[in-house]
C-alpha cells in the first residue's frame, strides 16, 4: 500500500507539472505562430525557445517510472498514455517545427522579402528546402496528433487532446502555405524569365459565378520579382473578342445559352475560375496575338484592403480614394455621377484602379501590412489565380486562390448567384446561407440548403443603368418594377446528391438540373422586388460521405459566412 501510495503521489506531482508546462508550451507555440505571421522574427524566436523548454519539461514529467507503469495498465492507463502522446507531439512541434521556423522567419521577414517595390525571389527560393522540410515535419506531427489515444474517462485529457489537434492543424496550414509560396512564387514572379498575366477587375454590383462582371482589365508583368501594370482598359475593348476553346459538353449545356465564348459579360458564369481564366486568356490572344502566362482576378473590396495597407491615393482632380470609400465610389457613386456617360464612368473606374495598382506595385512602407491585406482578400475569395503552366496550376489548386470545384466526394454546398437583369443591383443584395444535414447512420442522408436573398435597394431615384432590367429578354413579355433584382441561384452540391424538392418562398418550384465537374447543379430563378426577400430551400438526399463539409462563399459585396450544421462522418 505504501508503494502504491508513493506511486500515486509521484504520478500526481508529475501530472501537475505536466499540465502547467504543457499549457505554457502551447501558449508559447501560439505566440510563436502569431509572431511568424506578423513577421516579428525576434518575438517568434523567443516564443519558440520558451515552447521548447516547457515542452521538454512536460514530456519528462509524463515519462517517469511511475507514469510509465500507470500507462501500461489496460483501459485504466488510457489517460496516462494520452498524456505521454500529447507531450511527445508538443515537444516535436517545438523542436522540429517552431524552433527552425523561427530561424527561417528571420530570413524571410516581410521587410526583407519585399523592398522598394520588388519581391526578393532569390531569397524566397533559397529558403524553399528548409520550408519544405518544415512542412513535412508539421504534416507528420499533425498525423501523430490525430492518432493520439482516446483518454476515455478523463475529460480534462480529452480537452487537451482536442485543443492540441486544433492548434497543430492551424500551425501546419501556415507552414504548408509558406512552403508552397516558396515553391511557386519565384517562377510565377519572373525569377526564371519575365511573366505576364491578364488581370481582371470584377464588379460585385453585377454578380457572376466568380464574383462579379469583368468591368476592366490590365496586363500585370513580373520581371525577376519586380511588378508593373499596363494601363487598364474597359471590357468594351474585348466586346468583339472570341475565345476559340472547348470546355466540354456539360459546360455548353449549362452556359451555352449565354454565349460565354463570344460575350465577355457572360464569360464567368461558372464559379470554377479556370474556365473564366481560359476564356479571358483566349480572348486576349485572339485580339492581340499574344498569350499571357496566367490570369488573376480581383474585386473592389480587395482594393480597399490594399489601400488600408499602402495608404490613400489622390486622383488627378484632387479626389482622395481610401479604404473606406473605394467600394462605394466604384460600385455605386460612379453610376450616379455618370448616369448616361458610360465612357466617362469607365474612365473614372480605370483611373481609380490604375492609381491603386500603381501604388501597390511601388515602394511600400509596411510590406507586412500589404501581405496581411492580400491574405484577407485571399481568405474571402476576392483574389483568384490561374496559371497556363500545368505544374504550377496543380500547386495553385492546393490553395484558396484557385477557386476550383473540388474533385473529391466530401460534403459540399456552394451557392452561386448570377445577375439576370443586366443591372447593378447586386450592390444592394444581402445573402444568408444555411447548410444542414442528418447524422452519418445510413448510406445516404437528408440535407437542406436554405438561401435568403434580400433586395435592400434604397427608396431614392437610381439611374436606369443601375436599377432597370435591361438584361431581361423581351421574349418573356414581363414587366417588373424598377429596382427589381432578377437572379439565378445555383446550388453546386455534394457528388451524387439528388434533389427532392426546391421551394421558393414556401412554394414548390421547378429547378433546372445540370452537372459540372461531377457535382450536381440545381438552379432556381427568382424575382426580388425592392425591399423584399426570396427564400429558397433546396431539399436533398446526398451520400453520407466522409470528410469535413465545405461551403465556399461567392465573393459578393459583403462577406457571406454560411451557417453549417453538417456532422462530419468518418471513413
Amino acid at each position: 500500500m505504501l508503494v502504491l501510495l508513493g506511486l500515486g503521489c509521484w504520478i500526481a506531482i508529475g501530472a501537475f507539472q505536466a499540465k502547467s508546462n504543457l499549457e505554457q508550451a502551447r501558449n508559447s507555440a501560439q505566440d510563436a505562430k502569431e509572431a511568424l505571421l506578423e513577421g516579428n522574427a525576434q518575438a517568434a524566436s523567443e516564443s519558440a525557445d520558451n515552447a521548447l523548454i516547457r515542452a521538454q519539461a512536460a514530456r519528462d514529467a509524463t515519462h517517469s517510472l511511475a507514469w510509465n507503469i500507470a500507462a501500461g495498465v489496460p483501459w485504466l492507463g488510457s489517460p496516462f498514455k494520452t498524456g505521454q502522446q500529447v507531450t511527445e507531439v508538443v515537444l516535436g512541434l517545438a523542436t522540429d517545427v517552431l524552433r527552425p521556423a523561427a530561424d527561417v522567419g528571420i530570413a524571410i521577414a516581410p521587410d526583407m522579402l519585399y523592398r522598394d517595390g520588388r519581391v526578393d525571389v532569390e531569397l524566397l527560393r533559397a529558403q524553399e528546402p528548409q520550408l519544405s522540410e518544415l512542412s513535412t515535419n508539421a504534416m507528420r506531427l499533425n498525423g501523430d496528433a490525430a492518432a493520439i489515444t482516446d483518454p476515455r474517462y478523463v475529460a480534462l485529457m480529452s480537452d487537451a487532446r482536442s485543443q492540441l489537434q486544433t492548434q497543430i492543424s492551424s500551425i501546419t496550414s501556415v507552414i504548408e502555405n509558406a512552403a508552397l509560396a516558396a515553391r511557386l512564387a519565384p517562377s510565377m514572379m519572373g525569377a526564371d524569365g519575365p511573366r505576364t498575366y491578364f488581370m481582371g477587375f470584377q464588379t460585385n454590383a453585377e454578380a457572376r459565378g466568380t464574383g462579379g462582371l469583368l468591368g476592366a482589365y490590365g496586363i500585370l508583368r513580373f520581371d525577376n520579382g519586380t511588378p508593373s501594370v499596363d494601363d487598364l482598359a474597359p471590357n468594351d475593348d474585348l466586346s468583339d473578342a472570341v475565345a476559340p476553346i472547348e470546355l466540354g459538353l456539360e459546360y455548353d449545356q449549362q452556359y451555352g445559352y449565354a454565349q460565354p465564348f463570344t460575350d465577355i459579360r457572360n464569360s464567368n458564369l461558372s464559379p470554377h475560375f479556370p474556365y473564366a481564366a481560359q476564356i479571358w486568356r483566349a480572348m486576349w490572344a485572339e485580339e492581340t496575338g499574344t498569350e499571357v502566362d496566367g490570369v488573376i482576378a480581383i474585386d473592389p473590396v480587395a482594393l480597399g484592403y490594399i489601400l488600408g495597407a499602402v495608404g490613400p491615393v489622390r486622383m488627378p482632380d484632387g479626389e482622395i480614394v481610401t479604404r473606406e470609400n473605394v467600394v462605394e465610389l466604384t460600385e455605386s457613386t460612379a453610376y450616379i455621377r455618370f448616369p448616361t456617360d458610360q465612357p466617362a464612368r469607365q474612365q473614372f473606374l480605370q483611373d481609380i484602379a490604375n492609381a491603386v495598382v500603381t501604388k501597390m506595385t511601388g515602394p511600400v512602407k509596411s510590406p507586412r501590412k500589404l501581405l496581411d491585406a492580400l491574405g484577407q482578400a485571399v481568405r474571402e475569395r476576392r483574389i483568384a489565380v490561374w496559371s497556363s503552366i500545368p505544374a504550377e496550376q496543380k500547386q495553385i489548386e492546393q490553395t484558396p486562390m484557385a477557386h476550383v470545384l473540388p474533385s473529391d466526394d466530401a460534403p459540399y454546398a456552394a451557392v452561386v448567384v448570377n445577375n439576370l437583369g443586366g443591372n447593378k443591383l447586386d450592390y444592394y443584395l444581402d445573402a444568408q446561407i444555411e447548410y444542414a444535414a442528418d447524422d452519418c447512420s445510413g448510406e445516404t442522408r437528408a440535407s437542406t440548403v436554405n438561401v435568403q436573398l434580400t433586395n435592400s435597394v434604397p427608396d431614392g431615384p437610381l439611374p436606369d443603368y443601375v436599377a432597370s432590367a435591361a438584361g431581361l429578354s423581351p421574349e418573356l413579355l414581363m414587366a417588373v418594377p424598377k429596382g427589381t433584382n432578377i437572379t439565378s441561384v445555383r446550388l453546386y452540391g455534394t457528388k451524387g446528391a439528388e434533389l427532392a424538392s426546391a421551394l421558393l418562398n414556401g412554394e414548390r418550384v421547378p429547378a433546372i438540373l445540370n452537372t459540372e465537374r461531377g457535382h450536381p447543379v440545381f438552379e432556381v430563378q427568382a424575382i426580388i422586388p425592392p425591399g423584399q426577400s426570396a427564400n429558397i430551400s433546396f431539399q436533398l438526399s446526398e451520400p453520407t460521405a466522409p470528410g469535413a463539409p465545405r461551403t465556399p462563399s461567392q465573393p459578393l459585396l459583403d462577406n457571406v459566412e454560411p451557417k453549417v450544421m453538417v456532422p462530419e462522418c468518418a471513413e
